[in-house]
């Protein structure tokens, strides 16, 4: 191989590993556990620390509604010492390799099992809502339930794993008070959200919301509004008289506008991190940095 084209296959593993993330490593002899979404992995690293590698499947900046994954990864999941999914209908294109790790008999944890879930309205057709990490204290159930799981993998050092899980428990519940403090100085007639799509019920309940609206109807980014969708919310929205509407930093914000013009007044259109977390300098790269981002964000949008 001439010295171009190992230059140049390096570049293209260089960039794979990259995209990737984090992977198995062969000579890597510590317990593997795999999670679905990047705020999964982001929680469980903090309770594992340098105690196992840990594999996150989504990418940052995607949609946990429709990433797929590769052939390799698919692999890695059924030979993981854990895998852990958010659950609750969120990760759609991945249904199949959480069966298929499930039936080589590898141990899964599904956060979602382990909180208080909501349900999303009839018209939304009232299935479960997958999104309770809008809500610190459901971050904490889920911190709860998966610490004595991590403690009892093989390899993996119990005593750490409390250690990490007692500090990071302390860092959510401190966020939470935050959120609270920052939230109480919106007015009552202010505290009304509308989204692209419905992403805040458990946010809404935790700290006294009302969810107007989304653009987007259900709870996933998969589906569309029609026109008689746009016309109802712009109705709701007029009646609320909310100044702002809140929208996925990852996703267009053309329907938002769209419905900014039907609702017939002036509303600010404004980014929030919802169901990604970002690349490094995007602005979100830890869970504990979105919710802050977005705690900032909304409260400043509503209190202007």
């Amino acid at each position: 191989m001439s010295r171009r084209a190992a230059a140049v296959l390096a570049l293209a593993l260089g960039v794979a590993l990259a995209l990737t993330g984090c992977t198995a490593s062969a000579d890597d002899d510590r317990p593997h556990v795999v999670v679905t979404t990047n705020i999964l992995g982001d929680v469980v690293r903090n309770l594992v620390g340098e105690e196992a590698q840990v594999t996150v499947l989504m990418r940052a900046d995607a949609d946990p509604h429709s990433f797929e994954i590769s052939a390799r990864e698919a692999a890695e999941m059924r030979q993981a010492d854990l895998v852990v999914s958010n659950g609750l209908g969120l990760e759609e294109g991945l249904q199949q390799h959480l069966d298929a790790a499930a039936d080589t008999d590898v141990q899964t944890f599904a956060a979602g099992d382990h909180v208080d879930v909501l349900e999303y309205g009839v018209e939304q057709g009232g299935a479960p809502d997958p999104h309770f990490w809008t809500d610190p204290v459901r971050v904490v159930d889920v911190v709860d339930a998966l610490t004595p799981v991590l403690a009892r993998v093989e390899g993996l050092d119990a005593d750490v794993v409390q250690q990490q899980a007692a500090s990071y428990r302390a860092e959510l519940q401190q966020l939470d008070a935050e959120m609270v403090a920052a939230f109480d100085d919106i007015p009552e007639d202010r505290r009304s959200l509308v989204t692209n799509h419905h992403v805040f019920g458990y946010l809404a309940e935790r700290f006294g919301f009302r969810v107007v609206g989304a653009v987007i109807p259900g709870g996933t980014t998969l589906a569309s509004p029609s026109a008689a969708d746009l016309d109802d919310l712009a109705g709701a929205v007029r009646s609320a008289g909310v100044p702002v509407i809140f929208a996925e930093s990852s996703q267009p914000d053309r329907l938002i506008q769209v419905l900014a013009d039907e609702a017939g007044v002036e509303v600010d259109v404004v980014p929030l991190f919802t169901e990604s977390l970002t690349a490094s300098g995007g602005g979100a790269e830890t869970y504990l940095q979105m919710q802050r981002v977005n705690t900032e964000r909304i409260t400043s949008g509503l209190s202007s």
